[in-house]
């Protein structure tokens, strides 16, 4: 390993970046706008005149978190009134980055909480199922609309009625924005009600309520978070001693130079799922009009696709002692490391100036609207009727438009992986139960091990409030190879004309569109028994260890 540089602050070290080809040029140019101190007065001319408008109204991440401290007394009131009621199982219904953080700080500090961000009808079920009588449900929606944390939050009023429970409203904790429709329901509902922060978009909500409510009721000492947060924040503006600048100018630096994906790989000194917050942040922020810097959460340092001609390569972590080598492993382009409050902080920051080096506007998601479009259309009208190419064991392989005479899933997932471009990359997307169907994860490492093509992995419909806007809005060089499975017992959504598994078939289907109708390569394999279907398709690749 050659001697890097280390750029520091507030217990937060970035290792490295300076080292990233161009990222001299890009630092200069920065310094010489002056964006350090734009940003920490949150100037919307940033992103040039187009985004102006939509940036004047989501800069709020970059002092949120100490807005966030006036939550504090609310949030300690509710959980000590929920405690004495007996709720100490807490659900969190959220979707992308409204789930993601509470997920990061809950798991980097081993407090339990049950995230449901799934329309997949067996996890839901199982959710239901599991201490309904102490069950705490927190709902994050800014508007309320989203059609999955709406869908959990008819089941969970239905389950509560039908055990007979008492006080259903008081069982519910709702974060929305002020003024949304969701606040009205909420108080009509005689739920608990946390206000948001507006001025921040969901992809940049870590720090606000829509990442401390939930994680502040499962026992997390939040305000722990805003300190490192606020400690890093005296940084943002600084010429000198600004690492979160540093690290926007490598990300940026490398995309302009061709090395357009970022493997996020944790090190193993202590931040777990960092890499799943970081990616819906940067693929959702950056992919789109054609450019983007795409995110490749990689498992381990020893696990295929931390490194490429095309890849710039990250590792993650906690406090590492003095002497320690950064990256756990792998030889890293970068390393990040610090603690998680500073780390949530440091990659909005390095996020958004690495989206001004590139030439996106950060704040927008112009493609997430076609799929919810294509899905509400779809449960209205139905499906189109559609024959597999084949059948292979407890696979069903459509396969339309790749190679002529497959005839195994191997064969249809290798022609798969010779369609995606040179410098390309291939999305598995399993519409799936995360926790039942876990080990369908193993198939990005495998894949990875098959082709030079990055490789990511996606839970739908999580991803489509993250990765999807990148799949659609970012560099036209995706092949997607997504993964639905047989529904085995269903479950209605109350209050409405379809059931869960009808609802994730529709989210399928209508990304299935969305990609399809942009030319891009697609493979849809559909298992008809779950279990067999996933071993056997870690079978065909070495058994994806």
């Amino acid at each position: 390993m050659t001697e890097k540089e280390i750029d520091g602050a507030a217990g937060l070290s970035v290792y490295g970046a300076r080292a990233v080809p161009g990222t001299a040029e890009v630092l200069a140019q920065l310094l010489s706008d002056g964006v350090p101190g734009l940003l920490a007065a949150k100037d919307p001319t940033l992103w040039g005149p187009e985004a102006e408008a939509e940036s004047k109204i989501r800069l709020g991440w970059v002092d949120t978190f100490r807005r966030s401290r006036a939550l504090l007394p609310q949030l300690e009131e509710i959980r000590a009134s929920l405690r004495e009621k007996g709720l100490d199982h807490v659900v969190l219904s959220g979707m992308g980055g409204s789930s993601l953080a509470p997920e990061v700080i809950t798991r980097t500090l081993d407090v339990p909480l049950t995230v449901l961000d799934t329309t997949d009808p067996h996890q839901v079920s199982a959710a239901l199922g599991d201490r309904l009588s102490r069950t705490v449900v927190v709902v994050a929606s800014k508007s309320g609309s989203t059609v999955e944390t709406d869908s959990h939050r008819r089941a969970y009023l239905d389950a509560f009625e039908r055990a007979g429970l008492d006080d259903i409203g008081g069982r519910f904790v709702i974060v929305t924005d002020p003024g949304s429709p969701f606040e009205q329901t909420a108080r009509e509902m005689g739920a608990h009600v946390v206000l948001a922060d507006p001025e921040v978009g969901g992809r940049y909500s870590a720090l606000t309520a829509f990442g401390l409510v939930p994680s502040a009721l499962a026992g997390v000492n939040v305000a722990e978070l805003l300190d490192q947060a606020d400690e890093l924040a005296a940084t943002i503006g600084n010429t000198d001693g600004n690492p979160t600048l540093v690290l926007g100018a490598a990300l940026g630096a490398a995309a302009l130079a061709g090395r357009d994906k970022v493997a996020l790989v944790p090190d193993g000194s202590g931040i777990v799922g960092l890499g799943d917050w970081a990616e819906q942040l940067i693929a959702e922020s950056s992919g789109k009009d054609g450019k983007g810097i795409l995110p490749v959460v990689v498992e381990t340092p020893a696990s295929p696709g931390a490194t490429g001609a095309d890849v710039l390569t990250v590792t993650v972590g906690g406090a590492l002692t003095s002497g320690s080598v950064p990256g756990g492993g792998v030889d890293p382009d970068v390393s990040v490391n610090g603690p998680l409050g500073a780390h949530f902080l440091a990659w909005e920051v390095a996020t958004a100036i690495a989206c001004r080096v590139i030439g996106v506007n950060p704040f927008d998601q112009p493609n997430v609207a076609e799929s919810k479009a294509n899905t509400n259309r779809i449960l209205e009208n139905g499906a189109p009727p559609a024959t597999p190419s084949f059948v292979d064991g407890a696979i069903e392989v459509y396969a339309d438009g790749l190679a002529e005479g497959l005839s195994t899933v191997g064969d249809a997932v290798r022609a798969l992986l010779a369609a995606a471009p040179e410098k390309g990359y291939v999305a598995v997307m399993a519409y799936l139960d995360r926790n039942a169907d876990a080990d369908t994860a193993l198939l990005r490492a495998a894949l990875a091990r098959e082709t030079d093509r990055a490789v990511t992995f996606g839970w739908g419909p999580r991803f489509l409030h993250s990765t999807g806007q990148y799949h659609k809005g970012g560099p036209a060089v995706g092949a997607f190879l997504q993964i639905t499975g047989a529904v085995v017992e269903d479950l209605p959504v109350k209050g409405k004309p379809y059931t869960f598994g009808e609802l994730i078939g529709a989210q399928a289907a209508g990304d299935r569109e969305a990609i399809a109708g942009r030319g891009r390569p697609l493979l849809h394999l559909h298992l008809t028994d779950r279990a067999a279907g996933v071993r056997q398709l870690l079978a065909a690749f070495s058994g994806g260890s």
